[in-house]
């Protein structure tokens, strides 16, 4: 009796520490957890290509390598690049938003609801101040601390990018040793959340950075005022479930038309309509075959995830109620209901 009391005490022990080793662990990973989780996203999604460059090189760390300069060239680069003139265009817009009568269009949108003067007056301010506070935030943090801060996290990220795509094998191995479940039932987990991800990754992420994309194309074919703050919004627009790039082209197309430049606006008309069909075109691509989250809940897992994580809430969000869901229907060793996760086989 007593030797199983010793036994039980040193269980309780060994699980007290091994608990305070991951609050250790997670303490000391949080200021980086944003940054790994990114590249263990951006892992996921070049992995095809990885995959397509292992083949003809034969050499896992060159492979890893030309991923992650192919990553500098197009994102890094442009990045520096672009960040000036982002900033100039920052405040252009805001010197811009602060010349334009709000009151007259919400008065013209709401003409039997807000009817009061002093409520209208509330507004404008409201919107100005947010506006106001987010690019004098935004200037603010642009000190030398936080500058290499985000320097730290750009290296932090291409390392765990770098060995996730060269030790992918090894990583999926332990991860799966480390579930609780049977063989079967891991197998499955492992192949549902796999597709999930790519759903998501593919389905939302991907497509929605190329409707963005393909908008900011026209933006700056017809020299639309601040076109790389605007394409940038698209890109995050696209992104979102449901909303999509309309949030950016029907405005712009309104402002073109009343500032009477109708062939910019046809144009813009053409490049809107061809981003949000791109959906269409692109979707049955990338997700043949594939489970997929229901809309509803990747917009809560998107709001969500936003308010918890920032931006790249829009990522983890869906992806860890994906999980949650999964993992749920693992353990109740049956299918989740088709509203939540829609089959596409």
């Amino acid at each position: 009796m007593i030797k199983e009391g010793e036994n039980d005490f040193k269980k309780i022990f060994i699980g007290l520490i091994l608990i305070g080793l991951i609050v250790l662990l997670f303490l000391i990973l949080k200021p980086i957890l944003l940054s790994i989780l990114l590249g263990i996203i951006f892992a996921f999604i070049f992995f095809p290509i990885y995959s397509w460059i292992r083949k003809k090189t034969k050499s896992k760390n060159l492979s890893a390598f030309l991923i992650c300069a192919l990553l500098v060239s197009i994102i890094v680069v442009p990045i520096i690049l672009l960040f000036p003139y982002l900033i100039e265009q920052l405040v252009n817009s805001y010197t811009s938003f602060k010349q334009i009568d709000i009151i007259t269009p919400i008065k013209l949108l709401f003409p039997n609801i807000l009817t009061n003067d002093f409520l209208l007056v509330i507004i404008e301010d409201t919107i100005e101040s947010t506006t106001s506070n987010f690019i004098n935030s935004f200037l603010n943090s642009l000190t030398i601390d936080n500058i290499m801060s985000f320097a730290f996290q750009i290296l932090v990220f291409f390392f765990t990018l770098f060995f996730t795509l060269r030790d992918n094998e090894e990583l999926n191995s332990y991860i799966k040793s480390l579930l609780p479940f049977s063989k079967e039932i891991q197998n499955k987990l492992y192949k549902s959340s796999k597709e999930i991800t790519a759903s998501i990754l593919y389905g939302q992420v991907i497509i929605g950075l190329i409707q963005g994309a393909s908008l900011g194309i026209g933006l700056f074919i017809f020299s639309v005022p601040n076109a790389i703050l605007l394409t940038i919004v698209a890109i995050l627009a696209g992104i979102l479930p449901i909303i999509g790039t309309a949030l950016v082209w029907v405005p712009v197309l309104i402002y073109l038309l009343v500032a009477g430049n109708v062939g910019a606006a046809f144009g813009i008309l053409i490049f809107g309509l061809f981003s949000s069909s791109i959906d269409n075109i692109l979707r049955p691509l990338f997700l043949s075959k594939k489970a997929t989250l229901s809309p509803s809940l990747a917009m809560i897992g998107v709001i969500g995830g936003w308010m918890f994580f920032g931006v790249l809430g829009i990522i983890l969000g869906p992806l860890i109620i994906a999980y949650f869901l999964i993992i749920v229907e693992s353990y109740r060793n049956k299918n989740l209901p088709g509203f939540i996760i829609q089959d596409k086989n």
